[in-house]
């Protein structure tokens, strides 16, 4: 079983940076799920794919996985590049461009 060690990104939804400063560590499924026929529900046998522990630094999560014996695979994160500019710029005389509406 192989486990996964990330810091989580923003969703298209979120302005803000809540719920992005842990790293997480999830399982890998070991089956795939399965269709129940009957009703059409996703299931699955594999109870570790339900589990989700955070962790304050990348170190403790990788001490975790150490200290348990489990297999784990390090991804780091990709910081957004953040452009500088204010409002004020629509209107400068420098402007690059045209100006349209």
């Amino acid at each position: 079983m192989v486990a996964r060690i990330y810091k989580p990104t923003r969703n298209a939804m979120q302005s803000g940076t809540a719920k992005t400063k842990l790293w997480v560590l999830d399982y890998e499924p070991e089956a795939p799920r399965q269709v129940e026929p009957l009703m059409g529900y996703t299931s699955s046998s594999d109870m570790k794919s339900q589990l989700r522990l955070r962790f304050e630094t990348k170190e403790e999560a990788i001490a975790y996985a150490e200290r348990h014996g489990i297999a784990y695979q390090v991804q780091e994160p990709k910081e957004p590049v953040r452009r500088r500019i204010a409002y004020s710029d629509n209107f400068s005389f420098r402007r690059q461009g045209q100006w349209t509406h």
